[in-house]
């Protein structure tokens, strides 16, 4: 029997939406709202556990339990079968360039092509052409007019020199999904490996290293409902040949080889609660899960409400003419999250935004930190697009008041 996704109970646990109302987050993509739990988790390490880890005292014995704890769950969060492959640090793009610098050391003439993709976030592009002072070589998997990247594009590109490739999971711009495992078959093919950037993608369905057998994958806690806070996952035998910087005394092993220097701990117990989060909804849906089996309830779940929210916006901004960038089919759904870059003819992106910041809507205009994508699809970096972001605590009631919003401005 389905289930009815229960966004009262959700919204109920975000208290940032009540205290904006009528204001609406539209703009997820740039930063999601943290549930109570989260902010209890933060509230909680800075009042009774502000310390530094590896001490003999029992608060600091907290944080040492926090962190093995949070590992745990990420490991699970992402379907990975070992916590010791989960590194904590600041962000996202700082693990990416860690990974490129470090692969960048063992760049030989006879593997030495990378290949990158039109559709990423200039993060797991620049990091990587960078490597071109070591001797690498690059190709393009380019999108398609439909702003999807194929998978069957793929395989013409690969060789025996291909050392790797760097793609997305989910556009964070367009909200376009990538089959990644399809993509790593074909990596594999010829001995390379996949790194993917899950950042954009981890708020929106269920992320699973295992099923995917991606080498890397680099994942943010700020758009999946925690603090700014990042994390790596690796295979451990890559992680292991990884030549990382590291202090003489940090073990030459992951995960303590990958986190030089302190991160923020409080922010990890922020991403830890996060992870609580997700299985507790998963749980109320499905009361027989186990842990791993709770995150996919819950993310499962998060999917198909958000296939919702897609079709309504996609059917909203149709009703004004809007020029959609990427899946614009209402019934193509399954192949995008609710992330969605447009246009209005004749009308400037800032003007846009700026009218609906006025109508209480956050939304956001510009290049979206993909100028190679802007450029692909014909926009000046200056003005680029506008991108609506939802997620699974926005409503359809939401949308209804923003076509209504919007409509005025068109009209």
């Amino acid at each position: 029997m389905r289930v009815e996704f229960p966004i009262e109970v959700v919204r109920a646990r975000f208290p940032a939406l009540k205290r904006a109302e009528p204001f609406v987050y539209f703009d997820n993509a740039a930063g999601a709202q943290l549930p109570q739990n989260v902010l209890d988790a933060i509230g909680s390490h800075l009042l009774d556990k502000n310390v530094q880890r590896g001490g003999r005292y029992e608060k600091s014995r907290a944080v040492d339990h926090m962190i093995l704890s949070a590992r745990e769950k990420v490991a699970a969060w992402v379907n990975a079968a070992d916590p010791s492959e989960v590194a904590f640090g600041m962000n996202a793009t700082s693990f990416i360039r860690l990974v490129s610098l470090a692969i960048g050391q063992t760049i030989e003439p006879a593997r030495n092509q990378f290949i990158l993709t039109d559709l990423d976030h200039e993060a797991n592009i620049a990091t990587w052409l960078v490597l071109e002072r070591f001797g690498a070589e690059f190709a393009w998997w380019k999108m398609r007019d439909d702003g999807r990247l194929h998978v069957e594009d793929l395989p013409p590109l690969l060789s025996e020199r291909t050392k790797l490739v760097a793609c997305t999971a989910v556009s964070h711009a367009l909200g376009s999904l990538v089959d990644v495992a399809a993509a790593a078959r074909a990596a594999h093919s010829v001995g390379a490996e996949l790194f993917l950037d899950a950042v954009h993608y981890g708020p929106h369905a269920p992320i699973n290293v295992a099923a995917w057998d991606c080498d890397y994958l680099v994942c943010s806690g700020y758009k999946a409902f925690a603090p700014h806070m990042g994390f790596l996952w690796g295979k451990r035998d890559k992680l292991l040949a990884l030549p990382t910087f590291r202090e003489s005394f940090i073990p030459d092993e992951p995960p303590y080889k990958i986190e030089a220097g302190t991160f923020v701990f409080e922010n990890v117990a922020g991403m830890s609660a996060a992870i609580d989060y997700f299985e507790t909804l998963g749980r109320e849906l499905d009361p027989s899960n186990t842990q791993r089996g709770a995150i996919e309830a819950a993310m499962s779940a998060i999917r198909s409400f958000e296939q919702t929210l897609s079709r309504r916006m996609l059917e909203t901004l149709s009703s004004v003419d809007a020029i959609v960038y990427g899946v614009h089919d209402p019934a193509s759904v399954e192949h995008r999250v609710p992330t969605i870059c447009f246009n209005i003819p004749r009308r400037d992106p800032a003007d846009v935004v700026e009218r609906m910041a006025e109508a209480g809507f956050g939304i956001r205009d510009g290049h979206m930190y993909a100028p190679r994508l802007m450029d692909r699809l014909g926009l000046a970096l200056d003005s680029g697009a506008v991108r609506v972001s939802l997620v699974h605590y926005n409503t359809v009631d939401e949308i209804e008041r923003f076509g209504n919003a919007l409509r005025k401005i068109v009209h």
